[in-house]
């Protein structure tokens, strides 16, 4: 069951590994691979977060809010994107052990997409996050961008 205190793991800094598909909606086009770093700072005593990303191999920087709902126990994840200044539309879920699952709606290159975010592999050091597209309303998926966080070595 979800919990106020599930994304704990992500405040700080971190180094990441972006692998990304040039065509999101196929699933054999080609994977990008780029540096990132990111932080994230709690807020509500842990039952919300922001994130802050910058990929300069994009020439853009990312942010996320998260909000835990204390009603429905489900996370709301909230992504803006520096180059236009828009809010997506959110993906809600939850943590069920060490696994986080969130779907929402959105659309890209004009098409409807059934969007999935995953969170796994999460220790005091490192986190694993996937994106998914669906275009069939969620019978298949394509994995189209990975991120593996790792804390900054300290010299």
């Amino acid at each position: 069951m979800s919990s106020p205190h599930d994304f704990d793991f992500f405040h700080g800094e971190w180094e990441v590994t972006n692998h990304r598909r040039t065509d999101f909606l196929d699933p054999d086009s080609d994977w990008v691979e780029f540096p990132a770093t990111s932080r994230c700072w709690p807020l509500f005593d842990g039952a919300a977060n922001v994130d802050e990303i910058d990929m300069p191999y994009l020439g853009a920087k990312g942010a996320t809010l998260r909000l835990f709902d204390q009603q429905t126990r489900q996370w709301s994840l909230n992504w803006a994107a520096s180059r236009t200044g828009t809010l997506f539309p959110p993906v809600t879920g939850r943590f069920d052990g060490d696994r986080g699952e969130f779907h929402g709606d959105d659309t890209h290159d004009g098409k409807d997409v059934r969007v999935r975010f995953v969170w796994s592999g999460m220790s005091p050091t490192s986190a694993h996050w996937e994106q998914a597209f669906s275009v069939d309303g969620g019978r298949s998926w394509v994995t189209n961008w990975t991120m593996d966080f790792s804390r900054p070595t300290t010299s």
